[in-house]
C-alpha cells in the first residue's frame, strides 16, 4: 500500500479525497492536516511515502511546506493538488521541490495516477500546469514580469487583496501581525509601482492571479 498524507484546510475537500484514494485499492491515508505546519508535523510523525499538498492553507502555505518538507526529506514525492492553475503558483511549486502538480478540477483516476507515478520516482503535471510551465521556460529570462520579483508570501497577499480582503482578514488568515501584512502591502505596491488596492486587483485579473 501507498502511505500518503492528505493536507487541505478544508474537511470536506479532505474527506472527498480520502474517498477517492481509498476506492484505488492500492493507496491509504495515513494522516490529513489542515494547515501547513500541520502538514509538517504530521510528516515528521507518519512518514508517508507520499505527501498531497494544497498551496492556500493557513500559517505556512504549501509552498512553503514543500520548501520545509525537502529539507528534512529530500527524497519524500510530494504531489500539489490544488485549484490555482496560474502560471506562477506551477513555477514557484516545481521549482520549491514538488515532484507534481494537479487541480481539484481533474479527474479522480488522474489524482490516482499522479500518486502512483511520484510514488515511483517519476513527476506529473496535469495538461494545464504542463502548459503553464511550458509557456513560462519558452518566455525565457529577458521576458521575465515584475511579478517574478515577488516572494511567495507577497504573491499570497497580492491575491487576497485583489479580492477585496481587509489587511486583518489577512493577518488572521496566515497567522501573521496587521502591521506585517501593511509592509507586504507597500512592498507589493512599491515593487509593481502600483498605487492603491484598485490597481492591485487590475494587476492580479491582467496576470491571471485572480479569476473574475
Amino acid at each position: 500500500m501507498i502511505r500518503v498524507l492528505l493536507a487541505d484546510d478544508h474537511s470536506i475537500v479532505r474527506g472527498g479525497l480520502a474517498r477517492i484514494v481509498k476506492d484505488s485499492g492500492d493507496i491509504e491515508v495515513v494522516a490529513e492536516a489542515a494547515d501547513g505546519q500541520e502538514a509538517i508535523d504530521q510528516v515528521h510523525r507518519t512518514s508517508p511515502d507520499v505527501a498531497i499538498i494544497d498551496i492556500s492553507m493557513p500559517g505556512l502555505d504549501g509552498l512553503e511546506v514543500i520548501g520545509q518538507l525537502r529539507q528534512y526529506y529530500p527524497k519524500l514525492p510530494i504531489l500539489v493538488l490544488t485549484m490555482h492553475e496560474e502560471e506562477q503558483y506551477v513555477v514557484r511549486a516545481i521549482g520549491a521541490g514538488a515532484n507534481g502538480y494537479i487541480t481539484k478540477r481533474s479527474a479522480p483516476e488522474q489524482l490516482v495516477n499522479a500518486i502512483r507515478k511520484v510514488y515511483a520516482g517519476g513527476r506529473y503535471l496535469s495538461d494545464s500546469a504542463a502548459e503553464s510551465l511550458a509557456q513560462h521556460m519558452a518566455a525565457g529570462p529577458r521576458n521575465r514580469t515584475p511579478l517574478d520579483t515577488l516572494s511567495n508570501r507577497e504573491i499570497q497577499v497580492l491575491r487576497h487583496l485583489a479580492l477585496g480582503h481587509t489587511v486583518r482578514e489577512i493577518a488572521q488568515a496566515y497567522h501573521l501581525s496587521t502591521n506585517t501584512v501593511h509592509t507586504y502591502r507597500l512592498r507589493l505596491l512599491r515593487k509593481l509601482n502600483l498605487r492603491n488596492n484598485a490597481e492591485i486587483s487590475l494587476f492580479a485579473i491582467q496576470n491571471r492571479l485572480v479569476e473574475l
